[in-house]
């Protein structure tokens, strides 16, 4: 027994996680010197420290900015989230180099976020190989893939002997943190392919480079829209992957962390614009702007409401004879639009292919179409039962009539999850078909479009089944 205790004992000690935090902030908060507090601090990894500067007062924050220098404050502020707070904290001078150490991309992502006369100034200052890299990325549009790429790789030529290549990755790899991949250009400066470091790293000088080189390597053009090649990209598991220009001259690379960047990007976009905005919106954003984005689209979901509304009231008739069915009416309508919407997500998704042929098209919305059946038909006999023996208990309705009752919701469940399985698919295409993106288009509409579908479809099949066939009522 006394083993066991002694394991439990081991296992939870094992699996309690440092407080890395608390340990930097007593670091930096202690009375060591500069330099110990600077060499303490190296044990621990950029990214922990940049989660501790927000447990620090702004005094305590500046300590650390003049301890750590430029360099690896720079490496800490890419790690953090609201890097635009702590650099506001830092003299020009340190913005200066803080931007120059930066990664290119990031650098230039902060840059846009201040007004164009204090980035230009700030620009300006900087030294001409920063300028340069932070000026080709701004040149290009935020759609496209250009404005994701960090100018850090590592190229070669094509022509040079194994010896000197490795002399060339040593001589670049000092100012360079992506240099598992080596980028090769001909004599021209055309992209030629790719050779991954250990294969240079094991070549024997007799060796050809032309025999390391992946000529096959992926690759995308800068210009290229990021929601056109983001697929492509996601296909490939490299660390980095090269970005051309119209020249076939390669200018930047997409790294692996860029490209997580990207995907979420993307998604929280699309998620945004199926809530009927244009843009996601910022936790800051002013109440005015919020409210433009948000009401012309709920305007139009009024108009359609009140359509939906205005069938209802069609079936009149049904509703006095069989009361009972509005008690299940949301029932049908939440079903039918949650269903809708998994449709639409998946679609969504799949139109990201700009490749996919009009006979994948259709097989796809025949795959939604029986996907939304067999899940309804499930569903469907599920609401049969439980609904029946609900109705017998609680409401004390007789046997045959509350099993047809039950029976009616079950069918309507069937048809309606159908429909909004096909609407689902069928209109984001029909949008994409018309150059509409059917992110903004499709998500707004919905909902509302299969709540007309459930609607129908439910008083509709109550009025055949219980009023016309087995005349309940």
């Amino acid at each position: 027994m006394e083993n066991e205790n002694e394991s439990v004992a081991v296992q939870s000690v094992e699996m309690q996680h440092p407080d890395y935090q608390k340990e930097i902030v007593d670091i930096i908060k202690s009375n060591n010197s500069p330099k110990v507090i600077r060499e303490k601090l190296s044990e621990y990894h950029e990214s922990d420290i940049a989660k501790t500067l927000d447990l620090l007062d702004k005094d305590e924050r500046i300590k650390l900015y003049h301890i750590l220098g430029v360099d690896i404050l720079s490496n800490v502020l890419e790690y953090s989230d609201d890097i635009g707070k702590y650099f506001g904290e830092v003299s020009t001078k340190g913005k200066i180099g803080i931007l120059q150490s930066l990664s290119p991309d990031i650098a230039a992502e902060y840059l846009d976020t201040l007004d164009e006369e204090q980035s230009k100034i700030l620009i300006d200052l900087m030294d001409d190989e920063s300028k340069k890299d932070i000026e080709l990325i701004n040149s290009f549009d935020d759609e496209q893939i250009g404005s994701k790429m960090s100018t850090d790789f590592i190229v070669v030529d094509e022509e040079v002997s194994i010896k000197k290549a490795m002399k060339e990755v040593v001589r670049q790899a000092a100012d360079i943190d992506n240099i598992m991949t080596i980028y090769v250009k001909d004599e021209n400066g055309t992209f030629s392919g790719a050779i991954d470091l250990k294969d240079l790293i094991r070549a024997r000088e007799g060796d050809k480079i032309d025999d390391l080189i992946i000529s096959a390597y992926p690759y995308v053009y800068a210009e290229e829209r990021i929601e056109d090649c983001i697929e492509r990209l996601k296909q490939y598991q490299e660390d980095s992957i090269p970005v051309l220009d119209n020249n076939n001259k390669i200018i930047g690379v997409i790294t692996s962390s860029s490209l997580v960047e990207v995907v979420n990007e993307e998604f929280s976009e699309d998620y945004a614009k199926l809530a009927g905005l244009t843009d996601e919106e910022d936790l800051h954003e002013p109440l005015k702007e919020s409210i433009k984005k948000r009401l012309p689209w709920l305007i139009v979901l009024l108009g359609l409401g009140i359509v939906v509304s205005s069938v209802v009231g069609i079936f009149e008739g049904v509703v006095a004879q069989v009361a009972i069915l509005i008690s299940f009416q949301s029932l049908i309508l939440d079903m039918a639009g949650n269903v809708g919407t998994q449709s639409l997500a998946v679609t969504i998704r799949v139109l990201m292919d700009e490749n996919l042929t009009g006979k994948e098209k259709f097989k796809f919305v025949i795959k939604e179409a029986k996907v939304g059946f067999v899940n309804g038909l499930i569903l469907g006999i599920m609401s049969f039962m439980f609904i029946g023996v609900f109705l017998i208990v609680s409401k004390h309705i007789p046997v045959h009539n509350a099993f047809l009752i039950s029976i009616c919701i079950g069918f309507a469940l069937v048809l309606s999850m159908t429909l909004a399985s096909v609407a689902g698919t069928l209109i984001p295409i029909f949008f994409k078909k018309l150059k509409m993106d059917p992110a903004v288009v499709s998500g707004p509409l919905i909902t509302t479009i299969n709540d007309l579908f459930a609607v129908v479809t439910y008083y509709g099949m109550a009025s055949i089944l219980l009023i016309q066939v087995f005349k309940l009522y």
